[in-house]
């Protein structure tokens, strides 16, 4: 399966507008934003949890990174509310779920093999740093390393954002809009770049609070190469 496989080329989804599709656990359904592979892929998927379900226990072979959106998502690692940003590396394994529902924005099949690096972030209690480059940017660090750059950002209503994109950048509107290119993005549009273009924000009347991903399409034909090679 592909689904914007094509990460030369600019690809925009307005995830709300989807619909969801259903996965092979009963009560977990996604609308997918990139996909390569079958039902294991190098994947970009909005993911919802119906109160009270959860998946088998499984091994990221490839590693899984995700945002809460809603609810509250649950592992034997803890109870991870909206705003939590979790890195389970490869080789890692867990039960998720939750008993409450949750909805989650996750990524597979994106890391490093050698990373080990574990994360768990609760964004709601980090303080933003103001952007040194870009007047009303506000900035929560969430991971860095040589691979790739991860973080919160707050836009001020109004600020016009110009950012080069030197090996790739994605963006989740987490709340409030702006505008790119021509399209207008809203809370649950997915945006991502490919290297050597630009982004061109104008930030709507309620300013943007956005997690965005930068410099970590590199190395994605390794990525799809091992991928289909599982």
């Amino acid at each position: 399966m592909k689904i914007n496989a094509d990460f030369n080329q600019r690809a925009v989804v307005h995830s709300a507008t989807m619909d969801w599709v259903d996965s092979p656990m009963p009560g977990v359904t996604r609308r997918p934003l990139d996909r390569v592979g079958n039902e294991v892929a190098r994947a970009t998927t909005i993911v919802r949890y119906q109160a009270g379900s959860k998946f088998s226990p499984h091994v990221h072979s490839g590693g899984e990174e995700f945002v809460v959106l809603d609810g509250v998502f649950q592992d034997e690692h803890g109870d991870f509310p909206v705003g939590s940003y979790i890195r389970n590396p490869p080789q890692s394994s867990h039960t998720p779920g939750s008993e409450p529902g949750c909805i989650i924005f996750v990524k597979l099949w994106q890391f490093e093999p050698q990373d080990r690096t574990h994360v768990r972030l609760n964004s709601n209690f980090m303080q933003a740093i103001p952007h040194r480059n870009h007047p009303g940017v506000s900035v929560l660090p969430l991971y860095y390393d040589e691979f790739e750059q991860v973080d919160i950002q707050e836009w001020q209503a109004g600020v016009e954002i110009a950012m080069p994109v030197e090996q790739g950048m994605e963006i989740l509107v987490l709340h409030g809009e702006f505008s790119e290119s021509g399209d207008r993005l809203v809370k649950g549009s997915w945006l991502r770049l490919p290297a050597g273009s630009s982004l061109q924000a104008a930030v709507g009347n309620k300013g943007a609070r956005v997690w965005m991903k930068r410099n970590h399409l590199k190395n994605v034909d390794e990525q799809v190469k091992r991928v289909l090679a599982v």
